[in-house]
């Protein structure tokens, strides 16, 4: 996740409404701003990376560090570069060169900020969230005052769990610095607690701030987008989806996030289409286990099998680069009834890295899927304690209470979820469905 030429200057009207919005994201946290984490940003760590053309710019920063390989300012400048064009192109070999640089910028000079920052921005991407927060205290105490440092900070400790602190964290990065990067996570924070109005008009102004930013405009439609379609809006999900690609041809956030909304709409050939789009332009493991998953649902079951394995070499190519997948391959393989006895244990795993309310799901539905049911209901009950909307959740919660045999409580988390968003998962609201018949 990284936060970059996004965070834009704010009028007094703008910090008034922000200031609005921050008031009580928690019980008790008045004033506290609030994060939008677990997603990837567009932009970039440094006011001065904002090159429309990365792979030139990247050419440009390596030809003067040819010139003047002691600049760290350039190297600097050069791992953020490398940071961008893996989120651009799905490489992740260029993490690794991400790092390579950034800690030859350090060795350096120890105390550079950008650096330091750049390589807590790239912990984060890796998934290695306790890494991040240490980058990321470092870099506060480089530089108190600057506001990115707090994005960092905060998304480090929401994906661990703390989330107390992790909205402190986006309550400083708010009153430094108001703009998209702000308002986005306040809106991640408000749907945290289940105030979907009040998310919805957090996104709504960081769509705002995100006018004239081709990239931070789609990147922002495409949020906006997600929340709409959590709460089963499908036609505004689309909307927003095409606005996206209106914004940014063939951006493939958009272009999956089109493709379930079409599913939902019963266009499949189009969403078949659609998530092709986005597996071509980016292979990232969730769109190719989407595109699987529609083709599965297509009928076309070779077809899929071979977009689920090709998700494994995938993953190897990212663990041999650093990133940590270990909760999103444990999710894959326990929707799609993959080793379910491995899954448990690589669940643990995962949670014990990523100890947030979706590390606790994930393992609640490792569980499940095992047969340990009573254990299950334990972290279902923990992955639910902000409040949060999320029918998947719910789904999971009611398939825990039927394998219990607590039929009423499994029919109303059941009807929850599908009242929620009745197209919540491509796999498993139709087992929803067939369950309360």
């Amino acid at each position: 996740m990284t936060w970059r030429r996004l965070v834009l200057g704010a009028t007094a009207a703008t910090v008034a409404a922000v200031a609005a919005l921050l008031g009580g994201v928690i019980h008790g946290s008045a004033g506290r701003a609030a994060p939008r984490a677990g997603v990837t940003q567009p932009g970039a760590l440094a006011a001065e990376f904002a090159a429309s053309n990365t792979a030139t710019y990247v050419a440009q920063l390596q030809d003067a560090l040819r010139m003047a390989p002691a600049n760290v300012h350039g190297l600097g400048l050069l791992g953020l570069a490398y940071e961008q064009r893996a989120r651009e192109t799905g490489d992740p070999t260029y993490y690794t060169k991400a790092d390579g640089v950034l800690r030859r910028a350090l060795r350096l000079a120890p105390s550079d900020l950008i650096a330091t920052g750049g390589l807590g921005s790239l912990a984060l991407s890796r998934h290695r969230f306790r890494d991040a927060l240490t980058l990321g205290l470092r870099a506060r105490r480089l530089s108190p005052t600057t506001a990115q440092t707090y994005g960092l900070i905060g998304d480090a400790l929401l994906e661990l769990g703390q989330y107390g602190r992790a909205f402190a964290a986006f309550d400083r990065l708010a009153r430094l610095k108001p703009g998209l990067t702000a308002y986005a996570r306040v809106s991640y924070a408000r749907e945290l607690v289940g105030d979907y109005a009040g998310a919805t008009a957090a996104m709504k102004l960081a769509l705002g701030s995100a006018v004239g930013e081709r990239e931070a405009l789609a990147w922002t439609d495409v949020q906006l987008g997600k929340l709409y379609w959590s709460h089963g809006d499908v036609g505004a999900a689309a909307h927003e989806d095409r606005a996206a690609l209106l914004a940014f041809q063939s951006y493939p956030s958009a272009l999956d996030a089109l493709a379930v909304a079409e599913a939902a709409e019963g266009r499949l050939d189009a969403a078949i289409a659609s998530e092709r789009r986005a597996v071509d332009a980016i292979p990232l493991p969730q769109y190719v286990a989407t595109f699987g998953d529609l083709l599965a649902r297509a009928g076309r079951r070779d077809e899929a099998r071979r977009q689920y394995a090709l998700i494994g070499a995938i993953r190897k190519l990212l663990a041999a680069n650093g990133v940590r997948t270990d909760l999103e391959t444990a999710l894959f393989d326990v929707d799609h009834g993959v080793q379910l006895r491995d899954s448990v244990a690589l669940a643990r795993r995962a949670r014990a890295e990523r100890p947030s309310i979706d590390g606790d799901d994930v393992l609640a539905w490792a569980l499940m899927r095992s047969g340990r049911c009573g254990e299950a209901l334990v972290w279902s009950r923990h992955s639910l304690r902000l409040g949060t909307q999320d029918a998947l959740k719910f789904f999971h919660r009611g398939a825990i209470e039927r394998c219990l045999g607590n039929r009423t409580a499994a029919h109303a988390w059941l009807r929850r979820a599908l009242a929620l968003n009745p197209h919540f998962s491509l796999l498993w609201a139709p087992v929803a469905r067939r369950w309360l018949r």
